[in-house]
Protein backbone atom coordinates (compact mmCIF):
# COMPACT_ATOMS: atom_id res chain seq x y z
CA UNK A 1 0.00 0.00 0.00
CA UNK A 2 1.26 3.70 -0.85
CA UNK A 3 0.15 6.35 1.52
CA UNK A 4 0.40 10.07 0.11
CA UNK A 5 0.26 11.90 3.43
CA UNK A 6 -0.67 16.17 3.64
CA UNK A 7 -0.16 16.83 6.95
CA UNK A 8 -0.87 21.32 7.59
CA UNK A 9 2.46 21.85 8.78
CA UNK A 10 6.17 21.01 9.42
CA UNK A 11 5.88 19.80 13.10
CA UNK A 12 2.67 17.65 12.03
CA UNK A 13 4.74 16.19 9.32
CA UNK A 14 7.67 15.32 11.43
CA UNK A 15 5.94 13.70 14.60
CA UNK A 16 3.74 11.67 11.80
CA UNK A 17 7.04 10.71 9.77
CA UNK A 18 8.42 9.89 13.49
CA UNK A 19 5.74 7.15 14.08
CA UNK A 20 4.68 5.53 10.69
CA UNK A 21 7.66 3.41 10.69
CA UNK A 22 6.18 1.90 13.71
CA UNK A 23 2.89 1.52 12.29
CA UNK A 24 3.68 0.39 9.19
CA UNK A 25 7.26 -1.04 9.13
CA UNK A 26 10.21 0.37 7.44
CA UNK A 27 9.25 2.83 4.61
CA UNK A 28 9.35 0.87 1.12
CA UNK A 29 8.91 -2.48 2.48
CA UNK A 30 5.48 -3.84 2.68
CA UNK A 31 3.86 -0.19 2.79
CA UNK A 32 5.37 2.87 1.54
CA UNK A 33 4.88 6.87 2.06
CA UNK A 34 5.19 10.10 1.36
CA UNK A 35 4.37 13.17 3.72
CA UNK A 36 3.90 16.51 2.64
CA UNK A 37 3.60 19.46 5.10
CA UNK A 38 2.04 22.68 4.06
CA UNK A 39 2.73 26.09 5.79
CA UNK A 40 -0.70 26.09 7.54
CA UNK A 41 -4.55 25.05 7.88
CA UNK A 42 -6.26 27.55 6.11
CA UNK A 43 -9.97 27.29 5.10
CA UNK A 44 -11.62 25.26 2.13
CA UNK A 45 -12.41 27.59 -0.30
CA UNK A 46 -16.13 28.93 -1.12
CA UNK A 47 -17.72 26.51 -4.14
CA UNK A 48 -14.46 23.84 -3.44
CA UNK A 49 -13.00 25.87 -6.65
CA UNK A 50 -9.47 25.52 -4.71
CA UNK A 51 -7.81 28.52 -6.56
CA UNK A 52 -5.39 30.02 -4.46
CA UNK A 53 -1.91 30.22 -5.30
CA UNK A 54 -0.15 27.07 -4.88
CA UNK A 55 3.37 28.76 -3.96
CA UNK A 56 1.25 29.96 -0.66
CA UNK A 57 0.77 26.21 0.38
CA UNK A 58 -1.88 26.47 2.60
CA UNK A 59 -3.70 23.06 2.58
CA UNK A 60 -7.67 23.64 2.86
CA UNK A 61 -6.97 26.33 0.21
CA UNK A 62 -5.45 23.89 -1.90
CA UNK A 63 -7.36 20.47 -0.23
CA UNK A 64 -10.29 20.84 -3.66
CA UNK A 65 -7.59 20.63 -6.42
CA UNK A 66 -5.28 18.58 -4.09
CA UNK A 67 -7.56 15.28 -4.03
CA UNK A 68 -8.85 15.83 -7.37
CA UNK A 69 -5.56 15.73 -8.77
CA UNK A 70 -4.80 12.41 -6.76
CA UNK A 71 -8.15 11.27 -8.41
CA UNK A 72 -6.48 11.20 -11.25
CA UNK A 73 -3.15 9.89 -10.08
CA UNK A 74 -3.92 7.50 -8.27
CA UNK A 75 -6.60 6.15 -10.72
CA UNK A 76 -4.45 3.29 -11.92
CA UNK A 77 -3.39 1.93 -8.21
CA UNK A 78 -6.89 1.39 -7.44
CA UNK A 79 -6.63 -0.24 -3.60
CA UNK A 80 -3.05 0.06 -3.71
CA UNK A 81 -2.71 3.64 -2.44
CA UNK A 82 -4.64 5.75 -0.50
CA UNK A 83 -4.73 9.94 0.82
CA UNK A 84 -4.12 10.61 4.58
CA UNK A 85 -5.17 14.28 5.43
CA UNK A 86 -3.79 15.26 9.22
CA UNK A 87 -5.41 18.39 10.58
CA UNK A 88 -5.22 20.11 13.69
CA UNK A 89 -8.81 20.74 15.31
CA UNK A 90 -8.25 24.15 16.96
CA UNK A 91 -11.27 25.39 18.18
CA UNK A 92 -13.62 24.04 14.93
CA UNK A 93 -16.61 22.02 16.02
CA UNK A 94 -15.12 18.49 15.12
CA UNK A 95 -18.13 16.47 12.93
CA UNK A 96 -19.11 20.12 11.43
CA UNK A 97 -15.42 20.08 10.05
CA UNK A 98 -15.27 16.51 9.18
CA UNK A 99 -19.07 16.95 6.66
CA UNK A 100 -16.43 19.97 5.41
CA UNK A 101 -13.62 17.62 4.49
CA UNK A 102 -16.41 15.07 3.18
CA UNK A 103 -17.77 17.60 0.59
CA UNK A 104 -14.36 18.16 -0.93
CA UNK A 105 -13.91 14.66 -1.56
CA UNK A 106 -16.64 13.84 -2.42
CA UNK A 107 -17.30 16.20 -4.93
CA UNK A 108 -14.15 14.59 -6.70
CA UNK A 109 -14.74 12.20 -9.63
CA UNK A 110 -12.87 10.06 -9.40
CA UNK A 111 -12.26 10.00 -5.47
CA UNK A 112 -9.18 8.93 -4.50
CA UNK A 113 -9.33 6.68 -1.39
CA UNK A 114 -8.48 9.38 1.63
CA UNK A 115 -8.49 9.33 5.57
CA UNK A 116 -9.11 12.64 7.00
CA UNK A 117 -7.93 12.30 10.75
CA UNK A 118 -8.02 15.32 12.76
CA UNK A 119 -5.75 15.72 15.88
CA UNK A 120 -8.07 16.73 19.05
CA UNK A 121 -6.95 20.14 19.82
CA UNK A 122 -3.46 19.91 18.26
CA UNK A 123 -0.69 17.62 17.21
CA UNK A 124 1.14 18.04 19.90
CA UNK A 125 -2.03 15.86 21.58
CA UNK A 126 -0.23 12.83 20.00
CA UNK A 127 3.01 13.49 21.71
CA UNK A 128 1.15 14.13 24.91
CA UNK A 129 -1.07 11.09 24.83
CA UNK A 130 2.28 9.11 25.31
CA UNK A 131 4.05 10.02 28.05
CA UNK A 132 6.90 7.77 28.55
CA UNK A 133 7.97 9.00 25.23
CA UNK A 134 8.12 12.62 27.03
CA UNK A 135 9.47 11.35 29.51
CA UNK A 136 12.23 9.63 27.45
CA UNK A 137 12.86 13.11 25.47
CA UNK A 138 12.50 14.90 28.87
CA UNK A 139 13.85 13.43 31.41
CA UNK A 140 13.38 16.73 33.65
CA UNK A 141 9.88 17.44 32.27
CA UNK A 142 7.25 18.70 34.71
CA UNK A 143 5.22 15.87 36.18
CA UNK A 144 2.64 18.32 37.78
CA UNK A 145 1.78 19.84 34.19
CA UNK A 146 1.63 16.65 33.00
CA UNK A 147 -0.63 15.33 35.47
CA UNK A 148 -2.81 18.06 35.02
CA UNK A 149 -3.44 17.30 31.21
CA UNK A 150 -6.85 16.17 30.37
CA UNK A 151 -5.82 13.96 27.27
CA UNK A 152 -7.17 15.53 23.40
CA UNK A 153 -9.18 18.69 25.82
CA UNK A 154 -9.38 21.87 23.91
CA UNK A 155 -7.18 23.49 26.66
CA UNK A 156 -3.85 25.20 24.86
CA UNK A 157 -2.34 21.92 24.04
CA UNK A 158 0.91 23.21 22.83
CA UNK A 159 0.87 25.30 25.83
CA UNK A 160 0.98 22.55 28.10
CA UNK A 161 3.89 20.75 26.19
CA UNK A 162 5.83 23.84 26.16
CA UNK A 163 5.10 24.22 30.24
CA UNK A 164 6.26 20.79 31.14
CA UNK A 165 9.19 20.05 28.66
CA UNK A 166 10.65 24.22 27.81
CA UNK A 167 12.54 26.42 30.17
CA UNK A 168 10.54 29.05 30.63
CA UNK A 169 7.43 27.78 29.63
CA UNK A 170 4.75 28.99 26.72
CA UNK A 171 4.96 32.00 28.27
CA UNK A 172 8.67 32.47 27.32
CA UNK A 173 7.74 31.69 23.48
CA UNK A 174 5.07 33.53 23.14
CA UNK A 175 7.42 36.64 23.70
CA UNK A 176 9.57 35.71 21.51
CA UNK A 177 8.70 36.42 17.15
CA UNK A 178 6.57 33.83 15.64
CA UNK A 179 9.33 31.22 14.33
CA UNK A 180 10.14 30.69 18.07
CA UNK A 181 6.82 28.44 18.18
CA UNK A 182 6.69 26.57 15.12
CA UNK A 183 10.74 25.82 15.68
CA UNK A 184 10.28 24.64 19.69
CA UNK A 185 6.76 22.40 17.69
CA UNK A 186 9.69 20.74 15.27
CA UNK A 187 12.07 20.29 17.83
CA UNK A 188 9.78 18.54 20.43
CA UNK A 189 8.38 16.20 17.46
CA UNK A 190 11.71 15.63 16.26
CA UNK A 191 12.74 14.61 19.39
CA UNK A 192 9.19 12.97 21.26
CA UNK A 193 8.69 11.33 18.27
CA UNK A 194 10.87 8.46 18.01
CA UNK A 195 10.29 7.57 21.55
CA UNK A 196 6.53 6.97 20.61
CA UNK A 197 4.92 3.41 21.30
CA UNK A 198 1.75 3.59 18.82
CA UNK A 199 0.05 0.90 21.01
CA UNK A 200 -0.25 3.09 24.19
CA UNK A 201 -0.90 6.29 23.00
CA UNK A 202 -3.86 7.33 25.15
CA UNK A 203 -4.59 10.02 22.29
CA UNK A 204 -8.39 8.94 20.87
CA UNK A 205 -7.11 10.93 18.11
CA UNK A 206 -4.34 9.59 17.38
CA UNK A 207 -5.41 6.17 18.19
CA UNK A 208 -7.85 6.66 15.07
CA UNK A 209 -4.85 7.81 12.75
CA UNK A 210 -3.26 4.20 14.13
CA UNK A 211 -6.25 2.28 13.32
CA UNK A 212 -7.38 3.86 10.28
CA UNK A 213 -3.76 3.90 8.68
CA UNK A 214 -3.72 0.08 9.91
CA UNK A 215 -7.25 -0.78 8.68
CA UNK A 216 -6.47 0.52 4.87
CA UNK A 217 -2.98 -1.49 4.88
CA UNK A 218 -4.61 -4.78 5.85
CA UNK A 219 -7.15 -3.96 3.01
CA UNK A 220 -4.20 -4.19 0.30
Amino acid sequence: MHFEILVEDASGSIAVDGVLEKILGANGSSHSWRTHDYKGLGRIPKGLRGGTDPAKRILLDRLPNLLRGYGQSLKSLGDSAAVVVVVDLDDRDCMAFKRELLDVLNACDPRPTTLFRIAIEEIEAWLLGDRDAVKAAYPSAKDPVLDGYRQDGICGTWEVLADAVHAGGSALIKKDVWPASGNAKCRWARNIAPHMDPDRNRSPSFRAFRDGVRRLAAAR
